[in-house]
């Protein structure tokens, strides 16, 4: 099973100020702060960029697609088929749409949280940290977000020598884990204006029946 709820949820906390009880049980290193502060900068000076993805659930269901980011507030997350499905901000709204049947839900986009990566400046100082680790390669940072649906924790995975965002993981109220991985990255790269786009033949569909 394709779990699209579960990305979107993953997006909603991936980079949210978090609200959470959970926070970091000792301080950060001096290193630590240095490197989370350049990371953010790193990240916020990425203007466009586009790649694959490949989403892991815990049933080991495997579901590949694009992405296509634009700063400030646009991205677009698009399944390989048989899936239909698409996840589109477009700077006034963020939808989940199906391409065979022609409709989506919107939701507002300063409710979701995600706009904060997709806005001009990332800070994850703003987030709710609750561990930072590393390795030779990575720095490992774990946020929580109190949600509707729960407390969701993500782990975000960065190349330490690139500072770009490789891998993330979620673990939701269930205990169910979702893990997004990035590949053939491009960054500041020009994407058609028409990706951002929501056909008006579209229907509009209630969130609160999902």
């Amino acid at each position: 099973m394709i779990r699209r709820e579960a990305l979107f949820l993953g997006l909603t906390a991936l980079f949210a100020t978090a609200t959470s009880s959970w926070a970091l049980d000792r301080a950060l290193t001096p290193d630590e702060q240095q490197m989370i502060a350049d990371i953010g900068t790193h990240n916020s000076a990425i203007r466009t960029m586009v790649g694959r993805f490949l989403q892991i659930d815990s049933q080991g269901g495997r579901t590949e697609g694009t992405f296509y980011l634009q700063r400030p507030d646009k991205i677009r997350f698009r399944y390989n088929p048989p899936s239909r499905e698409e996840i589109v901000s477009v700077g006034r709204g963020f939808y989940v749409m199906n391409r065979r049947d022609k409709t989506y839900y919107a939701y507002p986009q300063d409710t979701i949280p995600l706009r904060q990566f997709l806005g001009d400046q990332i800070d994850f100082t703003r987030s709710n940290i609750i561990d930072v680790t590393t390795s030779d390669a990575y720095l490992t940072i774990t946020i929580t977000d109190d949600t509707v649906a729960g407390t969701v924790q993500v782990s975000l995975i960065f190349d330490k020598n690139t500072k770009d965002l490789t891998q993330w993981s979620l673990v939701e109220p269930s205990g169910s884990e979702l893990t997004f991985s990035l590949f053939d990255v491009q960054q500041d790269v020009e994407i058609p204006k028409s990706f951002f786009y929501i056909d008006a033949t579209y229907t509009a569909l209630d969130p609160s029946s999902r």
